[in-house]
């Protein structure tokens, strides 16, 4: 028997490998927000309304506990025929540093390469985890001029935050645009 109180413990950090990813579905909406909701609490993403998780649901990957449990997600958004965006990566808190987050971007990695992706781009804080991933900061123009007047038109505000249109919309989150080219991953 243990003569330590209960609450230095040391929690136990769920294994790598024990979550399965797989699509979103309609039905884990909710689950999405709920998990996205603690990290816009501390501006580290931007909450939606819970339409905008339905009306997206179909870029969501999530990550299933054998629980059943949502425990992570992460969205990959189509910007341009050779470009994506990893976006909204979120992991339960009890479940990070336990292999969720580098489950979901690879899945979203696979699947940028499926759709013909080359490059994939995130606007984060967490650069030393991205590093790892083979994300490196962006620099200078991420597109040509011509694509760059394309990109112009769109009304997402998350294209804007990537061509770094300040004017337009502003990085009000202060994170660090990073890419990775999937030929080098």
């Amino acid at each position: 028997m243990s003569t330590e109180p209960e609450s230095a413990v040391a929690p136990q950090v769920p294994s790598p490998g024990a979550v399965t990813v797989r699509r979103a579905v309609a039905a884990d909406a909710r689950a999405i927000r709920d998990l996205v909701v603690p990290y816009a609490e501390r501006r580290i993403l931007l909450a939606k309304e819970l339409v905008g998780y339905y009306e997206s649901v179909q870029e969501f990957l999530v990550a299933v506990s054998p629980d059943g449990d949502v425990v992570g997600c992460g969205a990959l958004h189509v910007m341009w025929r050779d470009l994506g965006e990893v976006r909204t990566l979120a992991v339960r808190e009890d479940w990070v540093r336990a292999g969720v987050g580098r489950a979901l971007v690879g899945a979203l990695l696979d699947r940028a390469a499926e759709l013909g992706l080359e490059r994939v781009f995130c606007l984060t804080f967490e650069v030393d985890f991205f590093s790892r991933l083979g994300f490196a900061p962006l620099e200078g123009d991420a597109v040509d001029p011509d694509v760059f007047a394309q990109l112009l038109r769109s009304h997402d505000d998350g294209v804007a935050e990537f061509l770094d249109l300040a004017h337009v919309k502003q990085n009000t989150l202060g994170n660090t645009r990073m890419i990775v080219r999937l030929a080098e991953r």
